[in-house]
């Protein structure tokens, strides 16, 4: 089939995450803080979206404390740097089982589930533009945990962003979760035309192999907008793929560590580096202000305390 390349491309980057990397590289964010300066550096070198988890900024470890997300928030939006504010849902869905021959009870050390409500507390009072919704349960590359996410608790956060005026991104990966994200907007949970985030090569969702990848993109409908990634030493190559194939692109230190062998990046690194790929490809990136319209998003301050 022919190329549909995407000449006007907005890039997200992935400030932080919620994995085991905060020991790996000095230049993963911890504080909110740092969180919100790598995220405000990013920006400044083009990124449009920044996506946001938070961490113990003693630990490191992944958090859910709404204090973090609105401290992260707020020094975002008093800076001098536009960018559009994408906060991710996605923690309070996690189910680590006991060993194969008694899984039950499951096993505390990994387990964290939470409602729906407080699954999106952060969400309610923070009101960024973008906030994630991971469309799926699935394993990951642990023997015995489980991201869980039923219909029905995606069917009430999805209700809840809609309500709140926060776009979804929807995290897809696999096309089965495509295929639940369509039924949502079938049923009026999620609006149309819908924001997606293809998440290719995460063990054990869709391998990031092109034919796999482009069935991904041939599944999302042609009036939705869509991004993709995929992790280590692929981000780059799937930020070319991602644009040849009509859509945008995520890179950063959520996904990929490194800029080259031996040297460990920072985001902004990761964002010139995609920013250099797409303008040498003869596409133009776009700022923050063309996604808000492209998206029809409307920028807002947090809920007065």
């Amino acid at each position: 089939m022919p190329l549909a390349m995407n000449k006007d491309v907005f890039i997200t980057c992935a400030v932080t995450g919620s994995g085991s990397t905060q020991d790996r590289s000095p230049h993963v964010p911890r504080s909110p803080k740092q969180i919100a300066e790598s995220a405000i550096a990013a920006a400044r070198a083009g990124a449009a979206v920044v996506h946001c988890h938070v961490r113990d900024p003693e630990t490191g470890k992944p958090s859910r404390d709404v204090k973090y997300y609105r401290e992260v928030t707020e020094r975002i939006r008093d800076s001098a740097t536009d960018v559009v504010l994408n906060l991710t849902a996605g923690m309070g869905g996690d189910i680590t089982f006991g060993p194969v021959e008694s899984p039950l009870p499951v096993n505390p050390k990994g387990t964290d589930m939470a409602g729906a409500s407080e699954r999106m507390a952060h969400v309610a009072d923070c009101l960024p533009e973008i906030c994630t919704l991971d469309c799926g349960t699935m394993n990951f590359n642990e023997a015995d945990y489980v991201m869980t996410n039923t219909p029905g608790m995606l069917r009430a956060m999805g209700q809840m962003m809609t309500d709140l005026g926060v776009c979804p991104e929807i995290e897809a990966f696999d096309t089965g979760h495509l295929w639940f994200a369509k039924e949502l907007v079938k049923e009026g949970v999620l609006k149309s035309p819908a924001l997606v985030q293809l998440c290719m090569g995460v063990p054990w969702g869709a391998p990031n192999d092109l034919n796999t990848f482009m069935a991904m993109v041939n599944n999302v409908p042609p009036d939705w907008h869509w991004s993709a990634f995929s992790l280590g030493r692929d981000q780059m190559a799937y930020v070319a793929a991602s644009v040849l194939a009509g859509g945008n692109v995520r890179v950063g230190l959520e996904d990929n560590l490194w800029i080259a062998k031996g040297q460990l990046a920072t985001n902004a690194q990761l964002v010139e580096r995609a920013v250099s790929i797409v303008e040498n490809m003869g596409a133009k990136v776009i700022g923050p202000q063309e996604v808000r319209q492209r998206l029809g998003l409307t920028k807002r301050a947090p809920k007065a305390r």
